[in-house]
C-alpha cells in the first residue's frame, strides 16, 4: 500500500509502481524545455524537464545522458528527472 501524505492542502500518494525509469541520450533540444531522447533499445522518446530541474536551472544539452520516468513501457513521452 502506498504512503499517503498531506502537503499544503493536497493529498499526495507516494510510491506509484507504474512508473518505469529508463536511461537515454539527448539527441535534440526542442522548444519549451522538451528534448528528443534515444533510449537504449534505439527508439526515440520526447521528454520534458521535471520541476526540480527547472527550479535549480539544470541545463541539458544534446549528448547528455539522462534518466527518464515513463508511465508505461510503450509510452512515447516521459519526464527527465536526472542528468548524468
Amino acid at each position: 500500500m502506498p504512503a499517503i501524505r498531506h502537503m499544503r492542502g493536497f493529498l499526495v500518494v507516494m510510491g506509484n509502481k507504474d512508473i518505469i525509469q529508463i536511461t537515454g541520450i539527448v539527441v535534440e533540444s526542442l522548444p519549451g524545455t522538451t528534448f528528443r531522447i534515444r533510449i537504449e533499445d534505439g527508439t526515440e522518446i520526447l521528454g520534458h524537464l521535471a520541476g526540480k530541474m527547472r527550479i535549480h536551472y539544470i541545463r541539458i544539452l544534446p549528448g547528455d545522458k539522462v534518466l527518464l520516468e515513463v508511465a508505461r513501457l510503450g509510452d512515447k513521452r516521459g519526464r527527465i528527472v536526472r542528468r548524468y
